[in-house]
């Protein structure tokens, strides 16, 4: 019988740790929970050679694909399945471990946000994406593929009744949440020693560009025919294929499964439109969300016209 892999360990411990603190009163298992999860991230940043950070479903999973695919290819492995980079880098130790992190448990751990002391000269790639298209998806992702225990712990609506419109627009999980997170690091950014900003709506534009750009950023001097590999390979077609084939089989990703294989809107990779989000809502409350952006989100990433 096979030795369960460090992942597999990881895994296991935060699973009894949450399994445990659900025992103890609501709060104080709470804040049980996000310390590990806390701790488990410092431990990670430690060992890392650079961060990416994001909101979730700023588009973390395709940047992790092309950059897995790179690094792949590049050191002669071929296969289409995708873990961890710190697995990665047991097998082929010329590759950075990156540290993929949505930046909400640091804090819970070391009792601070202080970014700049957080990631120290760590060179830190910020994906930020159009905050009311990241806010639809959230919902979704809330809908069909958050565990409970997840929307416990960082506070999301425990009930699948919410409209879009109500959850995209609510403090509790939607725009304001969003919105915050993003000020907070435009606030944190003068203070970075390294920190690449990067929009998901131009790696939608030019994503051989902007994949040139994080690689450069990250020490690396990719060859075009690597880039193109990547970006191919990265497709939404080829990863909504990925999530397919992985849909019945054991031991594959959580991230690259579809939480119901039946159900188009519980794929990890949906649409990835820019401004899709107005499908959603009607043009009076789009009117809002606009008004909403403009007023409370810091100009710096261009998202306010």
């Amino acid at each position: 019988m096979p030795l369960p892999n460090s992942f597999d360990l990881r895994t296991g411990l935060r699973q009894l740790v949450s399994h445990g603190s659900v025992l103890l009163p609501r709060e104080t298992g709470i804040r049980a929970e996000r310390w590990f999860r806390g701790y488990e991230e410092m431990k990670k940043l430690k060992a890392a050679g650079g961060a990416i950070v994001s909101f979730g479903k700023s588009g973390r999973t395709w940047v992790r694909v092309l950059l897995w695919r790179y690094f792949a290819k590049k050191n002669g492995y071929a296969g289409d399945s995708i873990s961890g980079f710190d697995e990665f880098r047991n097998r082929h130790p010329q590759v950075p471990v990156l540290f993929f992190t949505h930046d909400n448990y640091l804090k819970d751990y070391l009792g601070h946000d202080r970014k700049a002391e957080i990631y120290a000269g760590l060179p830190v790639v910020l994906l930020v994406r159009d905050p009311r298209d990241t806010a639809v998806s959230q919902f979704f992702q809330w809908k069909h593929r958050m565990a409970a225990r997840k929307k416990v712990i960082n506070g999301y609506p425990l009930s699948g009744d919410a409209s879009v419109h109500d959850f995209i627009a609510g403090a509790q999980a939607g725009l304001p949440k969003i919105i915050g997170f993003m000020n907070d690091w435009a606030a944190a950014a003068p203070k970075m020693k390294r920190l690449l900003v990067v929009r998901y709506e131009d790696l939608r534009a030019d994503t051989k560009g902007q994949l040139r750009r994080i690689l450069d950023f990250l020490g690396q001097h990719p060859a075009d025919a690597d880039l193109d590999d990547a970006v191919s390979f990265a497709s939404i077609d080829n990863m909504r294929r990925m999530e397919i084939e992985n849909a019945g089989k054991a031991g594959a990703q959580r991230s690259m499964k579809p939480g119901n294989a039946d159900e188009p809107s519980s794929f990890k990779v949906r649409r990835g439109k820019v401004g899709g989000w107005r499908d959603y809502v009607t043009q009076e409350q789009a009117a809002a969300l606009d008004n909403m952006v403009r007023e409370r989100l810091n100009p710096v990433y261009g998202y306010n016209s």
